[in-house]
């Protein structure tokens, strides 16, 4: 079943309304015709609407509604995912498979081992298309909310911004051993938030984790093995959806 997100207006008593590029989308890629069924769901709202077609208008898609499923698809606790700007087009695969895995921001932070650096004027633009990316993801993997990119933070920016999450960890391969890593995520409980760090390809430099360290960060191992920068936000997000979902 397709997936698609509409405004809160959109939806008045049994009628959703689709409008912008999605129209295009419906009629002409995926040749939907009346009576097909389909899931929609509003901004910040975990319920998922399931609605059937009605009409297929130039400017609009007309639907009807069948019912509301209440518990969405959300994780219980909002995980922000503090990603150190990789090499080519990485962020790309990171946000899509970060998306999946139930993300609720991603925020991409500008750290001194980084080897992409974003020029401010090209930056809106890269965050825009990263956008995209995260609206497609959400919609195969059948999110009720759209998770945000940020515009890119400096370390400390970042670990400011990050202050207020109640979990605050720090994949680095000089973290204590796995068992203080499995009793910090073993501890998470639902509706508490997460933030992640993950390093670049370079990893972090000592005074970048001495900073974090210092405003309440937890270091923490992956493993024996040195992971990429793209696969290990994947596992933190993988361990934390495995602990938190029933």
């Amino acid at each position: 079943m397709y997936h698609f997100f509409v405004s809160p207006e959109a939806i008045c008593n049994q009628t959703i309304t689709i409008t912008g590029k999605d129209v295009n989308h419906i009629k002409n890629v995926l040749r939907m015709k009346p009576g097909e069924e389909i899931s929609v769901s509003a901004d910040n709202s975990q319920a998922e609407y399931r609605c059937i077609v009605r009409e297929l208008n130039d400017d609009c898609i007309i639907c009807e509604l069948a019912f509301i499923k209440e518990e969405g698809n959300e994780l219980p606790s909002k995980v922000y995912l503090f990603q150190g700007l990789p090499k080519g087009d990485k962020m790309e695969f990171i946000i899509q498979k970060a998306v999946e895995l139930g993300v609720h921001e991603i925020i991409p932070v500008e750290m001194k081992r980084c080897v992409m650096k974003l020029d401010p004027k090209k930056a809106a633009s890269r965050i825009q298309r990263w956008q995209g990316i995260s609206e497609a993801a959400a919609k195969q993997s059948k999110r009720t909310v759209i998770p945000e990119i940020k515009m890119p933070m400096s370390f400390k920016d970042a670990v400011k911004y990050a202050s207020d999450c109640n979990v605050k960890l720090l994949p680095y391969e000089q973290a204590k051993g796995m068992a203080y890593s499995k009793e910090l995520i073993g501890n998470l409980k639902p509706g508490e938030s997460v933030a992640i760090f993950i390093g670049p390809e370079g990893g972090f430099e000592t005074s970048e984790v001495e900073f974090a360290g210092e405003n309440g960060f937890e270091a923490i191992t992956l493993g024996r093995r040195i992971l990429r920068t793209e696969t290990a936000g994947m596992v933190v997000i993988s361990w934390i959806m495995y602990q938190l979902e029933e």
